[in-house]
């Protein structure tokens, strides 16, 4: 493993006792330095990244200084960076040691929750409780999936609890990916027959005839993020055979009609693009040993004519309290891709918006 050139500190600046308490310089009151150690120091490579590049991303996230030394981790800096620091690295640390994955995205997500409000859980005590408990994950043929965030955790446990799933949030949230992870994992373990996954074609300024090709190729665009999920969690040439065989179906919600959909995994995407007609057609295609998923943003729709209710909405107002009905608000804060991709959301959601 590369690292990176170390950096001189101090001896005098390092604190006593290991896994002390934070410990405020006497210059400088919000200044604080905690030392960690790790017992397995096989994952300590892991932890650290190519480089030192995982503990570089906490460090300028967090604005702290990190210098490992054997399987001790010295953080400089603010209390409260020190703070956020020190979880996130154990957090880190205790997802390696339960066998789940590490990469950018997964520790961005750490560390936009390593300080979560008074009176919910922080992840730190969400991954030790795991430690006690099965751990939660969506097992595929190609990845194992655990959550980056607690509304995640909330969601999968969700999925194979609720018959029927409302999922709403922004983009970058893994409502639609979660979704489409679990329901390959019960169609590789025999729990459904078949996997469904519909999205209405509606699209900002676009219309379908304006499209070259037959019906396949008009709609198949609109499809291709349901696709890419697959493809994530399947081999390539297994979604294709699957979906020639008919256990995987893509197709737009206007196929759904007169059809029950029975011993499937059925995600509609996009579904804040529904009528209400479209919604009430879809939902009562529910067949035995079913579950359906309705993933959408109720702040993104793009219904031609601009004053027909949302089919989303109108749902959920109508099913929320419904027994078998489940429904999971994502916000800003869950989402698990680039940084920026969560504050272009919140820009965009803000009170001037």
């Amino acid at each position: 493993m590369g690292r990176r050139p170390s950096r001189t500190i101090d001896p005098a600046a390092l604190p006593g006792p290991i896994n002390s308490d934070l410990r405020a310089n006497d210059d400088e009151i919000t200044r604080a330095s905690v030392e960690v150690s790790f017992e397995n120091q096989s994952l300590l490579g892991a932890l650290f990244g190519q480089f030192d590049a995982n503990l570089v991303q906490v460090e300028n996230r967090l604005g702290v200084f990190i210098h490992a030394r054997g399987d001790k981790i010295l953080i400089e800096g603010s209390e409260d960076g020190v703070a956020r620091a020190r979880d996130t690295l154990t957090t880190m640390y205790d997802r390696l040691a339960l066998g789940q994955d590490l990469d950018a995205g997964a520790i961005e997500s750490l560390i936009a929750h390593s300080i979560q409000v008074s009176n919910e859980p922080t992840l730190e005590g969400i991954i030790s409780a795991q430690t006690k408990e099965p751990p939660i994950m969506i097992r595929t043929r190609r990845k194992t999936i655990v959550p980056r965030s607690a509304t995640q955790i909330t969601y999968m446990r969700s999925l194979v609890r609720d018959d029927i799933i409302f999922a709403l949030g922004p983009a970058g949230t893994g409502k639609t990916y979660l979704a489409v992870a679990q329901a390959v994992s019960q169609l590789m373990t025999g729990s459904v027959q078949r996997l469904i996954l519909s999205r209405p074609a509606v699209e900002a300024g676009e219309k379908l005839g304006f499209l070259p090709g037959d019906m396949k190729d008009k709609v198949d665009p609109y499809l291709r993020p349901l696709y890419d999920a697959l493809y994530d969690c399947m081999p390539p040439e297994q979604v294709e055979r699957r979906i020639e065989s008919g256990e995987i179906e893509i197709a737009p919600i206007a196929f759904m009609r007169g059809r029950t959909l029975a011993d499937a995994f059925v995600i509609l995407d996009e579904a804040q693009n529904t009528t209400r007609e479209q919604m009430k057609m879809f939902l009562t295609r529910f067949g035995q040993n079913s579950r359906m998923v309705i993933c959408g943003d109720p702040r993104q729709v793009d219904i031609p004519g601009g004053d027909r209710m949302s089919g989303l909405a109108d749902a959920v107002d109508k099913l929320e309290d419904v027994e078998g009905f489940g429904t999971i608000r994502f916000t800003a804060a869950d989402v698990v891709r680039h940084p920026i991709v969560g504050r272009i959301v919140e820009a965009y959601e803000g009170p001037d918006a």
